[in-house]
């Protein structure tokens, strides 16, 4: 009886022993897969960027915006072509996730990004400001985005945000279209003052 228990308790032990080349084989060639796939990855991101270099300048804010009318904290989730969630736009640092600050003044919408690149939207130049549940690739439950369209260049973008108190973000949504709006009408006021007063000097 003795000899049978000496023969399995020699052969549980021989199971634990590990095929270590095999094991650091695979680990290696599974460390090598992840490299390659983020270095294909990087090589999209600038490829994409690349395609995008017709993109001009981002705006810088003025030196004198006036009061905020708005401020929020949170996070900016990139920026994509209007209208088209998975087109991410990655020229200038708008590709870049990162905190954001957004302060709206009669000027436009001011975005400060600690560790990426600010930029600065005139007024003239915002289109449209929603709510919506994805962008880029970051999806969130219904209306947990602020998207912000703007017009840069002869391209209409779609930035994402989302505010550290997420139900303040419908009120950005109602002043910033009110802004919008007011803007369009004051343009179109002035562009019929124009065209009168020229006609009437023609004559």
């Amino acid at each position: 009886m003795t000899q049978p228990l000496a023969v399995l308790a020699a052969e549980q032990k021989s199971a634990d022993v590990t095929d270590w080349p095999d094991r650091i084989g695979w680990i290696v060639g599974l460390l090598l897969f992840i490299a390659l796939v983020y270095w294909l990855m990087r090589q999209g991101w600038k490829w994409r960027g690349t395609l995008q270099g017709d993109l001009p300048a981002l705006p810088a804010a003025p030196s004198a915006p006036g009061p905020a009318r708005l401020e929020l904290s949170g996070r900016y989730h990139g920026s994509t072509t209007a209208g088209q969630w998975l087109d991410r736009i990655v020229a200038h640092g708008l590709g870049t996730r990162s905190r954001v600050e957004l302060t709206l003044t009669d000027a436009g919408l001011d975005v400060v990004r600690p560790g990426a690149t600010d930029f600065f939207i005139p007024v003239a130049q915002l289109r449209e400001a929603r709510l919506d549940k994805g962008i880029a690739g970051k999806v969130l439950t219904e209306g947990g985005l602020l998207i912000v369209t703007w017009e840069h260049g002869d391209k209409l973008i779609d930035s994402g945000f989302r505010s550290d108190r997420a139900a303040e973000q419908a009120e950005w949504v109602e002043t910033l279209n009110n802004m919008i709006d007011m803007n369009s009408t004051s343009s179109t006021d002035t562009t019929s003052s124009t065209t009168i007063t020229t006609e009437g000097t023609a004559r």
